[in-house]
């Protein structure tokens, strides 16, 4: 099976129709190039400190740069961006009635970095949950051109429907070479590892995750992202980082200062300064 390129004009429902059957799909210049600039510059700082990984899997010669969602303006863009929220949305729709963001990393992959193993996703919750329900969609933005010499993603498309003890062949590999500006989408359910990097360049790449509202996130966001943040930003990217009940009782909070009594059993909304959102009470039934 081949990994499909969509064209930037690609809608939700072909980004869906093209995860049903492979798993994975490319779509070609979701961002442009001074927008992905700008992300660069505002992160690179950051990146630029980060040590590289302490073991293989996360790669020795590899730099993992979180909390982005606190540090970049245009990666709280990017997280809203409406393809790639609409197709999460729509994705994990059958198995919540709301989303939470998972993940905000950029993977700097430098030169004689090994390929790192091949894995799932989905593996951060463990093998707990059913095969019958998708956890999370993924999306790796290319801040750089993403190549086979330089350390593209590589997938096996279809592999989110194998039994979890096949092992892929070889030849059942593909490499998601992208351009710049460009973003890999893919199942938390694929077999996929980073590539190695055999260039003379850095690659960069922003892992940006969505999964269902009533799992843990894998970067606890509430720490990355605390209140005095999360308050000035969008209510909509708010509820993705976690400010809002993953359903009736998941996520509320009691003020431990409170005095007055008025602070018991709260949605998490109302430390931001906001009303309650959708179907959400402000104290549970006793």
């Amino acid at each position: 099976m081949k990994l499909q390129t969509l064209p930037c004009t690609a809608s939700v429902t072909d980004v869906l129709a093209a995860l049903d059957e492979a798993g994975a799909v490319i779509v070609k210049d979701v961002s442009d190039a001074e927008t992905v600039n700008r992300f660069n510059q505002e992160v690179m700082p950051y990146v630029d400190r980060t040590p590289m990984g302490r073991d293989d899997f996360v790669g020795k010669g590899t730099k993992r740069t979180g909390a982005l969602a606190a540090r970049s303006a245009t990666c709280r863009e990017l997280i809203l961006q409406d393809l790639a929220l609409g197709t999460a949305e729509a994705f994990l729709a059958p198995f919540t009635s709301k989303i939470i963001l998972q993940l905000t990393q950029t993977i700097e992959i430098h030169p004689g970095s090994a390929a790192q193993q091949v894995h799932r996703d989905r593996y951060a919750w463990g093998t707990y949950l059913p095969t019958s329900i998708e956890p999370q969609l993924n999306t790796i933005w290319a801040m750089t051109d993403f190549t086979e010499e330089n350390g593209a993603t590589h997938c096996v498309p279809g592999s989110h429907r194998w039994p979890w003890q096949r092992r892929a062949e070889p030849e059942e590999f593909c490499c998601a070479e992208m351009t710049k500006g460009s973003v890999f989408f893919y199942s938390g359910s694929i077999l996929h590892n980073g590539g190695a990097n055999r260039s003379k360049a850095p690659r960069l790449g922003l892992n940006l995750t969505y999964c269902l509202g009533w799992l843990r996130q894998e970067e606890n966001q509430y720490l990355s992202c605390p209140p005095e943040l999360a308050k000035d930003f969008d209510p909509k990217l708010q509820d993705l980082l976690g400010y809002t009940q993953g359903e009736y009782a998941l996520g509320y909070y009691t003020d431990p200062l409170d005095e007055t009594g008025q602070g018991e059993i709260k949605p998490p909304e109302r430390i931001l300064g906001r009303k309650t959102n959708g179907m959400q009470l402000d104290n549970l039934p006793g």
